[in-house]
């Protein structure tokens, strides 16, 4: 499987509930509607939860002072799966669309994107009773 990590700021205009309201109401059912043109296998949307405390508990230790406001992720089948829905009309549409709505809430320049394959190192499971 190939996924696509979007980590996203939003646009300084907007408010957080703002944000996450767009992209959780308007670009997710967005992104459905156009994850078959390029062959979209999962879109998850993590929202950043709004706590100093915890937030403060992650970041301090490592030395970090700025967070993102929660990253997309996307899976393929493969990278062949990516590029042959990009290179339909179909799939060039969607990317345009995608990439146009995202300008309308995500402040690109100060997110980041990239591809990976992911490596699980563990996963428990929960027995229940």
């Amino acid at each position: 499987m190939l996924k696509c990590v979007y980590c996203v700021r939003r646009l300084p205009s907007l408010t957080v509930e703002e944000f996450y309201d767009y992209w959780l109401n308007k670009h997710g059912p967005l992104v459905r509607k156009h994850a078959p043109s390029v062959g979209m296998k999962r879109y998850v949307q993590s929202h950043t939860i709004q706590n100093p405390v915890l937030n403060a508990a992650a970041q301090q230790p490592r030395g970090i002072s700025e967070m993102y406001d929660g990253i997309t992720e996307v899976w393929w089948d493969s990278p062949e799966a990516l590029i042959a829905g990009l290179q339909t009309p179909e799939g060039q549409e969607a990317n345009r669309i995608l990439s146009e709505d995202e300008a309308r809430f995500v402040d690109c320049a100060n997110s980041a994107i990239f591809f990976t394959i992911e490596h699980t190192i563990f996963e428990f499971q929960t027995q229940l009773p």
